[in-house]
């Protein structure tokens, strides 16, 4: 998988080499998971993107035969003004500072340039592409929480809040997966969980992964959490290792949680280093963001699990 473009630039885009020829591949495949990433309220983003994916490598028939699939997204929704001053002063928490040290005073920093939310769409459709291998495998995500709060129904409240208050929040996504078989990767540096968590690390935001009951494992005796083997094929009384043993699936469900920061570009005014006058100066940000990603990020969180079982899939034969 190769991303390409920018917040800002002409379009975004990923090139996959190496998916199996006969795969098949149609614009409407997309829709489902890139509405799951749109913005669907006040306090998201009012950036609007088609986001209408353009095909590369699929045949009249919707068929993959090469092996080798460009998917374009073209960027329409720009205000590229709302950024020019960061350049200069650089927002707390974000990627403005590390881009601008690594890249130079002249990296386009638009819309967070490479950095940016809208590079995920690339990796939400590198990751349809990745269900249509995976075939019968199943993905329930959901949001675990938004900020301290742990009641669904009042997660748009809580998001609200923030959004009213020119703040932001985080929120923890749980990805659960099923019908992955036995025996998917390998000890050690390409274990299920060093694959997935290399591509899930990808994503803006993410701050934290665990795998079944991650660093609640610590808390407790071995005696209280083992996972009792009770059938030939491998179940378990429980799943607190998340569906993996010694970096090899076992057959359970795979379940992990992913925690994603507050957004770092907030309305309310900030005093961070302006590297024009070389002092600490109040920034105020503008543009068009979230309140809370985690909602959108959960689509993206799935996408690059299914990408990472896709790839241990094709390995594994």
């Amino acid at each position: 998988m190769t991303i390409f473009g920018a917040s800002h630039a002409e379009s975004v885009g990923v090139i996959l080499e190496g998916v199996p020829c006969g795969v098949s591949l149609r614009a409407e495949d997309f829709v489902e998971d890139i509405k799951r990433r749109s913005p669907q309220s006040t306090a998201e983003t009012t950036r609007r993107e088609e986001d209408v994916p353009i095909l590369e490598g699929v045949d009249n028939d919707g068929v993959v035969r090469s092996g080798r699939v460009v998917i374009i997204f073209p960027n329409r929704d720009t205000r590229s003004a709302d950024y020019s001053h960061l350049k200069r002063h650089p927002r707390p928490s974000h990627a403005d500072l590390t881009q601008r040290l690594k890249y130079g005073e002249e990296y386009n920093l638009a819309g967070g340039g490479i950095a940016s939310g809208r590079m995920t769409v690339a990796l939400v459709a590198a990751g349809v592409v990745a269900k249509k291998i995976l075939g019968g495998v199943a993905f329930t995500t959901r949001l675990v929480n938004v900020g301290e709060c742990v009641d669904p129904e009042r997660f748009d409240s809580v998001v609200a809040d923030a959004h009213a208050k020119g703040d932001s929040v985080g929120g923890v996504v749980e990805c659960r997966v099923v019908g992955v078989p036995a025996t998917w990767g390998e000890p050690f540096f390409d274990s299920v969980e060093s694959v997935i968590s290399h591509l899930v690390f990808s994503i803006p935001a993410v701050k934290g992964i665990e795998f079944g009951d991650g660093f609640g494992a610590a808390r407790v005796y071995g005696s209280e959490r083992n996972d009792m083997i009770i059938s030939e094929s491998g179940a378990t009384t429980t799943n607190n290792e998340g569906g993996i043993n010694g970096g090899i699936t076992n057959g359970n469900d795979i379940v992990l949680r992913v925690a994603i920061k507050p957004t770092p570009s907030i309305a309310q005014a900030q005093r961070t280093y302006d590297f024009e006058c070389g002092e600490l100066r109040e920034l105020r940000i503008g543009g068009r963001h979230d309140a809370c990603i985690a909602r959108r990020a959960m689509v993206v969180v799935e996408a690059m699990v299914a990408f990472a079982l896709a790839d241990l899939k094709l390995q594994n034969g």
